[in-house]
């Protein structure tokens, strides 16, 4: 027997599909949902094998589809035959998509579903859905960002500081650079880079991959502050993480990839959150986890006094044990002759934790940093000084110069696109 959940929402193809399955042996619904929560709800019992729901239904989200998976119930969405349709299925991890001129074959599809592989064995292949979609074709290495995730322990080392620099000193040198706020404890890009607008660029982001719609809308999630540079700006208060759902981060970061460079200011924590909404609500550090986890650099930043390095050994072993691999650079901030040790000392001490691309040191220009945030600019922009100098370095050491070779290759291929 094949225990089948509806969500129609509203669509006019309930009663033909509730038609078809009460006709087919062996198959029964088992409720008729009135929204993906109830779905959520009912699905926790363990009695349901498959989910038919209309894909524009409120809430079918990754997170969503991944609670019904853990219960082992396969997810049929019915939505239009159509490209955009077909990318938000995709997006949302849903195992099979059906257009609304092939409901009769839905009976077919649920048995094909329950009966198929196991959701073990789909991932052990690589498989997490039914749905392929191969009408694009890979994207051109030369035209791919990368994503430079900005991190820290807590104590306020200096992220946003770093992370609005490093994106402006990139931006300057004519690389197209998306900063992106993701700190789940209340972000401060906006009011260090003084944008004073109301609307967070996270949430409306968070909204649009709900609806499939971020890739093609991405523009207006962002801040233009210059020649190649756009914000996308935090939570306006610590409390709203609730609405940015599991799988938004790595999206938006993702599609933030495909324009060019970007650099995210992270929150400090790599804990999971056992406390977590059991239905469908992500832990509150799934912001900071996931913009780590589809990092292809991470910078970490820690103060060199006492209590700053104890608490950055501890984050490099922390971020070693969640993402073992990834190129990692450390950037002590504050550093100041009146502590008592030198870069070298530091220096032992921090690679005893963590292979490390590169340690980078950062004076103390608390002169420049005030200057900065009084004008509501990066440290770079707000004038010559030693720590921006240092930023710089910072930037030629994570993204460096091409050779003049490089440049005239790279003029020569845009010309041929052109």
């Amino acid at each position: 027997m094949i225990v089948v959940l509806v969500v129609a929402a509203g669509a006019a193809w309930e009663s033909p599909v509730l038609e078809l399955i009460a006709a087919r042996p062996g198959m029964v619904v088992l409720k008729r949902c009135v929204d993906v929560d109830e779905l959520l709800a009912t699905s926790s019992a363990g009695q349901a094998d498959a989910a038919v729901v209309a894909l524009d239904a409120p809430g079918l989200d990754p997170t969503a589809v991944e609670v019904l998976h853990r219960h082992q119930v396969r997810v049929v969405a019915v939505g239009a035959d159509s490209e955009s349709a077909r990318t938000r299925a995709a997006r949302a991890g849903v195992d099979v998509l059906v257009g609304h001129d092939d409901l009769d074959g839905i009976p077919d599809t649920l048995v094909d579903q329950v009966d198929g592989p196991s959701y073990e064995s789909g991932i052990d292949t690589g498989l997490k859905t039914g749905f392929v979609d191969d009408t694009d074709p890979p994207p051109d290495p030369d035209d791919t960002g990368r994503i430079l995730a900005v991190w820290g322990p807590a104590g306020a080392p200096g992220r946003t500081t770093v992370a609005s620099s490093l994106a402006s000193v990139l931006a300057r040198r004519g690389l197209r650079t998306t900063l992106v706020d993701v700190d789940p404890y209340g972000g401060s890009v906006a009011q260090h880079l003084g944008v004073l607008d109301e609307v967070s660029g996270l949430l409306s982001a968070a909204r649009m991959t709900a609806d499939g719609l971020l890739e093609a809308r991405f523009a207006t999630v962002q801040r233009a502050l210059g020649d190649g540079l756009t914000v996308v700006t935090g939570l306006p208060r610590g409390e709203r993480w609730v609405e940015v759902r599991a799988g938004v981060v790595e999206h938006l970061l993702e599609v933030a990839r495909g324009h060019g460079l970007v650099v995210v200011d992270t929150g400090f924590n790599l804990e999971e959150d056992p406390t977590g909404d059991l239905v469908s609500r992500p832990g509150r550090n799934q912001l900071t986890l996931g913009a780590i986890d589809v990092a292809d650099e991470v910078l970490v930043v820690g103060t060199a006094d006492p209590v700053g390095l104890s608490r950055l050994a501890r984050a490099l072993v922390d971020l070693r044990e969640r993402r073992a691999g990834v190129p990692v650079r450390v950037v002590v901030n504050r550093m100041r002759s009146s502590l008592g040790w030198s870069r070298r000392d530091i220096v032992g001490m921090v690679e005893g934790f963590a292979r490390l691309a590169g340690v980078h040191f950062l004076p103390d220009d608390r002169a420049a940093v005030d200057r900065a945030l009084t004008a509501g600019t990066s440290v770079p922009e707000s004038g010559d000084s030693e720590l921006a100098r240092a930023l710089a370095e910072v930037a030629d050491a994570v993204v460096p110069p091409p050779s003049p070779h490089r440049r005239s290759e790279r003029r020569r291929l845009l010309a041929r696109r052109r």
